[in-house]
């Protein structure tokens, strides 16, 4: 592993230890070169399970085009989720537990059983599934202003910050996660809305991704994990007091809040 690598990982870590936004990383690469910039993630991931933290599952990033737009990149990615990461439904972020939060509603999925190699289809995705589930991704950046491409998120954990998910559970048989709609409030103000065939098509297309790219790598996705597909509209700026609820149609809501008193965090 290269130094480029460790001094990457390096900068991105003590912006969160310290709370302070670091410059983007994106320079100490060649340009476009996302297999480094996976490889930042990778150490990040590697030492978070060392230090005694558990992988509850993986996200997929910039799956819909209005979040594309927003962050200046043309394909999906992906980042690992933690235990410690997770929020209770209609529970509060405390204050400076994030550096730039942003929220954008999606579906998740819990696994029933491991998903195949490389080939992974969206029938298969289909028969793993035990679960759907509404959820909030309060995504995060530790690169100031969001002033990211491709590599400098991918390197950042795919922006990951925290994730909520909501009380109900719902049988795949029951949701076609394709045809939902998404509404997504602060306080009473609709300020994002989507379907879910604004997350490439349908959010059993971003799963089958995921669960290809990572059998690649050798990282498959496993019974029991969660998998959160990609946001179903445009993300939104969290600023402290304030509340999210989404209402994702067959689904059902979820709802996060801010606490008052220092950043959006």
């Amino acid at each position: 592993m290269n130094a480029h690598v460790h001094k990457a990982a390096e900068v991105l870590a003590t912006a969160a230890r310290t709370g302070v936004p670091c410059p983007p990383v994106r320079d100490l690469f060649a340009e476009g070169d996302i297999d480094a910039a996976y490889e930042v993630q990778r150490l990040h991931t590697e030492r978070r399970l060392a230090a005694g933290h558990r992988l509850a599952g993986r996200k997929i990033g910039s799956t819909s085009p209005a979040v594309q737009r927003q962050l200046g990149v043309d394909q999906p990615d992906f980042g690992a989720l933690f235990s410690d990461m997770a929020l209770g439904h209609d529970g509060t972020v405390p204050a400076g537990r994030l550096l730039q939060p942003k929220v954008e509603a999606e579906i998740a999925l819990i696994l029933g059983a491991d998903l195949p190699g490389p080939a992974c289809s969206v029938a298969d995705v289909r028969a793993a599934t035990a679960f759907l589930a509404p959820a909030l991704e309060i995504v995060d950046s530790r690169i100031a202003g969001w002033d990211i491409s491709i590599v400098d998120t991918v390197a950042d954990n795919a922006s990951s910050g925290l994730f909520v998910l909501g009380d109900t559970r719902e049988a795949l048989g029951d949701v076609e996660p394709a045809d939902v709609e998404m509404r997504l409030h602060r306080g009473t103000e609709l300020v994002s809305q989507g379907t879910g065939r604004d997350c490439l098509g349908d959010p059993l297309n971003a799963a089958a991704w995921l669960a290809a790219t990572l059998a690649r790598r050798g990282e498959p996705l496993r019974a029991g994990d969660i998998v959160l597909t990609g946001a179903l509209g445009p993300m939104v700026p969290a600023s402290p007091g304030d509340v999210f609820t989404a209402r994702i149609s067959g689904l059902g809501t979820v709802r996060a809040g801010f606490a008052t008193g220092g950043n959006a965090s």
